[in-house]
């Protein structure tokens, strides 16, 4: 069973909270994980995916959360919003904490018939996919490094990946079911997953007009991957109205099948940009709906689509890490109307920043650094750290706080 760097945090919210909510898309291993916190527990694990659970949630919810003393787990809650206001009732008369661990496929707050609010109640747990660092057994922690301004420790941690290498990793992707499955049987795991989210969870928690539009929206954010979000592009090519985009945008997020990653300016430039990035979550989803391979992403193939999913394995990465770092961050890309732009920005809770470009090849330039020397030199000491992380094998210093780093470095260790 591989380690989940999420349980520590669902662990330790049961311990004072009344509600956990364990949030993240289909087949992450939300269940898997649930099952293991309450492994040794007085408590009882019941999923609405069950016909008679799930009628049976639907028929009477106030007697279906009181049914247990003990810890009462609920799988794929979404299915039954009604017991959102069941659990409030029940912890408005008893607030121990540990009374209610709850997962989701979707983002709680968002959902059609959760007008009830469970603040003060109720802590959230994301899980996303798998991290390269669950996959080996080792807590990632690059973005403690990075903020730190550890630069020696990053930069003495080996690398042994090729370019090929990594173009594998992009396309398996980080649910836990494709990484057993290769070739047309991945892909037609790939398709069945989508078909499965349109056709059952985005109508179980969403009330818009044209979800058959979906498949599109989502192949043409595929497309445009890590790219900034040109709404009116997505809604013209999807044939949704552009004032309806948003809502299917918010849609695909409640569905934790894409993120958005917001512009970061901090009063730097009257000339930043202010559009948002936009990715799905999960690699190897991506390349499926993009249609390539790891051949098909040779040198001068599809360069273009391999430099965008580069960017957002880095993008995912990062988003897993921060949710168990100890640093409180938050990730965003910088760009202005004069060029200058960097892929990822991590910034703290005391304004301390991190620049991040990603590049697909396996060298690099002195003009790959010209966004992060610009943020440096106007940010001052405030900049901890400025990597250009890429599929060669050297890391080497490019000036003050300016490293180029191995793509690896994300996940692996000085002494792995």
């Amino acid at each position: 069973m591989l380690p989940r760097f999420a349980q520590e945090l669902v662990e330790q919210t049961l311990a004072d909270t009344p509600i956990t909510v364990l949030q993240g898309a289909r087949q992450v291993g939300k269940s898997t994980l649930a099952r293991q916190v309450l492994a040794g527990r007085d408590a009882r694990l019941l999923s609405l995916d069950a016909t008679a659970v799930y009628e049976a949630a639907r028929s009477d919810p106030d007697g279906f959360v009181r049914q247990s003393s003990g810890l009462l787990g609920i799988d794929e809650v979404q299915r039954a919003p009604e017991l959102v206001r069941a659990m409030k009732d029940a912890v408005e008369q008893d607030r121990r904490p540990g009374r209610f661990l709850i997962t989701g496929s979707a983002n709680l707050l968002d959902l059609p018939g959760t007008q009830e609010s469970l603040a003060g109640r109720a802590e959230t747990v994301v899980l996303y996919g798998l991290s390269r660092g669950e996959l080996a057994g080792r807590r990632e922690d690059f973005v403690d490094r990075l903020m730190a301004g550890d630069h020696a420790e990053l930069a003495a941690r080996p690398a042994t990946l090729t370019r090929p290498d990594y173009l594998d990793i992009l396309c398996t992707g980080s649910y836990p079911e494709p990484m057993q499955r290769t070739g047309r049987r991945r892909n037609a795991w790939f398709d069945n997953y989508l078909q499965r989210i349109v056709s059952r969870d985005a109508r179980d928690v969403s009330r818009l007009a044209h979800l058959d539009r979906l498949p599109t929206l989502v192949r043409l954010l595929a497309a445009n991957n890590a790219g900034e979000l040109v709404k009116a592009r997505l809604a013209t090519g999807a044939a949704i109205p552009e004032t309806s985009l948003p809502g299917y945008l918010d849609l695909l997020e409640t569905l934790y099948l894409i993120h958005q990653i917001p512009a970061w300016g901090n009063n730097l430039t009257g000339r930043v940009t202010g559009r948002a990035k936009v990715a799905l979550l999960d690699t190897g989803l991506a390349a499926r709906l993009n249609n390539v391979t790891p051949a098909a992403m040779s040198p001068g193939v599809a360069s273009d689509v391999a430099g965008d999913l580069f960017e957002a394995l880095v993008a995912g990465e990062l988003r897993r890490q921060l949710a168990w770092s100890d640093v409180d961050a938050s990730l965003f890309h910088f760009r202005d109307r004069d060029g200058r732009e960097v892929d990822l920005i991590v910034e703290d809770a005391d304004r301390n920043v991190a620049g991040i470009e990603v590049k697909a090849s396996s060298t690099v330039r002195s003009e790959d650094f010209r966004g992060l020397t610009f943020l440096r030199d106007k940010l001052g000491s405030r900049l901890t750290s400025g990597v250009v992380l890429y599929t060669g094998a050297n890391a080497l210093p490019f000036g003050d706080r300016l490293w180029a780093l191995p793509l690896s470095t994300l996940w692996s260790s000085s002494c792995a």
